[in-house]
């Protein structure tokens, strides 16, 4: 499913849909097309795509391209595939009950999840705020055991 999706490989591409997409929100897929769960998040993300077009876009990043290392990074990328939401530029947080609030991890076990998550933030979003709460019912949101490295 994840051709049916644009599928950023380099840095300029991710920095281009970050900074082009405007008074939407902007959702980036970090995974990879050969992984289960990611293929199961990108047939969900593909059939969710028509119905949140007019406030949402989708773009899939491939964690295993050189030039998105800065991403991975960044992000702290180390379960996938995670989930990163934008809204004109600025990084969207969900605290969906998790101690990482910047990002979903893993993969909706609904349509209906993804598009509720969505509207949510782009809700939050619209009026000002940076972090929202989940919408979605505890028992429906991945639980993920937090990794540190060098500690």
């Amino acid at each position: 499913m994840s051709y049916l999706l644009k599928t950023l490989k380099k840095k300029e591409e991710v920095d281009s849909m970050i900074r082009d997409t405007i008074d939407k929100l902007l959702v980036l897929r970090f995974g990879r097309s050969s992984d289960s769960v990611c293929l199961q998040l990108d047939d969900i993300l593909s059939k969710s795509e028509r119905e949140v077009s007019k406030f949402a876009s989708i773009g899939l990043v491939d964690v295993d391209s050189e030039e998105i290392q800065v991403y991975t990074k960044y992000f702290d990328i180390t379960l996938i595939p995670s989930t990163v939401f934008f809204f004109n530029a600025h990084h969207m947080k969900m605290d969906s009950g998790s101690a990482d609030h910047t990002k979903w991890v893993g993969a909706f076990h609904r349509k209906q999840d993804f598009i509720d998550v969505v509207e949510e933030i782009f809700r939050g979003a619209m009026k000002g705020k940076l972090i929202v709460n989940c919408p979605l019912p505890p028992e429906r949101i991945p639980k993920f055991q937090l990794l540190y490295k060098d500690m």
